[in-house]
């Protein structure tokens, strides 16, 4: 791929604002979402299916109208009260989940669409400054040599690359992305994801992306904003939605998460496991979110293994204690126990979030540090 710092054809990145949206057909679909992506900044909207993503990209893009709220684009307002920019004037581009490539067109003459209409020329026809910069734009995005293929010849990576393409032909400041890695296999989606986040962040150009893979949203996004029936949850650098969800759904929307009852006293929170140090004081009946990382397993007969998942690069070992509490454990590397060895079970000691608990009384709650027997 050549020097993209050459290759820099964009307009000047603006960030993106939404207030209070609001979008309703049979049923709200858009519930009050607030939303920010800074200038240059790559924001994963994640969510699972149903929530809205997608609309709320249409509002962005302008191909959707909203029923009440703001967006802006930069400084100007794109849409509100009485007000509806159409998409082509708000300098927005946008690579669809299918590509949605022309395949009566070649690969140049698909990006060369995506010129603006003064750049056309007569006809459509495009002069040869303008196929000087969609070549530029090919090899921007690595398939320079397939300029004179049909699309009905490329390979899914190569298809998702023209629509990349094409989608930049305008100079956009923001680019919007939905869902466009869901139609590659699991290798080649891993490969043009970071790609194309690496050729986003050197362009220096504010995308959006939605998808509701995890690890594509934690990939891709500078922050992630989690979205459930219309609403964003929390809009957080992924680290911070890892370790500080501000809700039980969403710790365990976004990783493996065990939760256990606990009372909490102030800097710590008292559970089965012992005491369990807080990043936020807590008082009173908690449930307490501890991460299969967190979970150290030794030799000893608090509880016992109940199977082994090992992916290679670590392994998750399931254990339930005498009590019949269900935890899970990662470890690196080639798993320590195999199913039915008795082991201890300790927290880490590393700080972690606890959520009010309405349902369980303190007298419930373990007060003094868990005593393991045999199991």
């Amino acid at each position: 791929m050549p020097d993209i710092a050459e290759a820099q054809s964009t307009a000047v990145a603006r960030g993106v604002s939404v207030r209070d949206l609001r979008v309703t057909f049979d049923a709200p679909v858009l519930q009050g979402v607030d939303l920010d992506a800074r200038p240059g900044s790559q924001l994963a909207i994640l969510g699972p299916s149903g929530c809205g993503k997608t609309t709320l990209l249409r509002v962005i893009a302008g191909l959707q109208r909203l029923d009440h709220g703001e967006v802006w684009l930069g400084e100007d307002r794109v849409a509100g009260p009485g007000l509806h920019v159409a998409p082509e004037d708000r300098s927005v581009g946008l690579v669809f989940q299918d590509w949605a490539l022309f395949p009566h067109l070649d690969v140049a003459a698909n990006v060369a669409y995506g010129l603006p209409r003064s750049a056309r020329g007569r006809f459509g026809r495009v002069d040869a400054g303008g196929r000087a910069f969609v070549m530029e734009l090919l090899d921007m995005v690595g398939v320079g040599e397939l300029a004179q293929r049909q699309p009905g010849s490329l390979s899914g990576g190569q298809q998702q690359r023209v629509a990349l393409a094409r989608a930049l032909a305008p100079r956009p400041s923001v680019l919007l992305l939905d869902e466009p890695f869901s139609s590659l296999d699991t290798n080649l989606r891993a490969d043009v994801r970071s790609e194309v986040a690496q050729l986003l962040r050197e362009l220096e150009i504010t995308a959006i992306f939605v998808t509701h893979d995890q690890d594509e949203a934690f990939v891709l996004g500078d922050e992630v904003a989690v979205m459930r029936a219309g609403f964003v949850v929390q809009q957080a650098p992924p680290a911070e939605l890892y370790a500080r969800p501000v809700d039980r759904w969403l710790a365990e929307f976004v990783g493996t998460a065990d939760v256990l009852p606990g009372e909490g006293r102030g800097d710590c929170a008292v559970t089965v496991l012992g005491r369990v140090p807080l990043a936020e004081e807590s008082h009173g009946a908690v449930e307490v979110l501890v991460r299969p990382e967190e979970i150290v397993l030794n030799d000893g007969d608090a509880g016992v293994v109940l199977g082994v998942e090992y992916h290679g690069h670590d392994a998750i070992t399931r254990v339930r204690l005498r009590d019949g509490t269900l935890l899970r454990s990662r470890s690196t590397g080639t798993p320590l126990f195999a199913p039915g060895a008795a082991v201890d079970v300790t927290h880490s000691g590393a700080p972690t979030v606890s959520f009010p608990r309405s349902d369980v009384a303190i007298s419930d709650v373990p007060t003094t540090p868990f005593i393991p027997h045999q199991v």
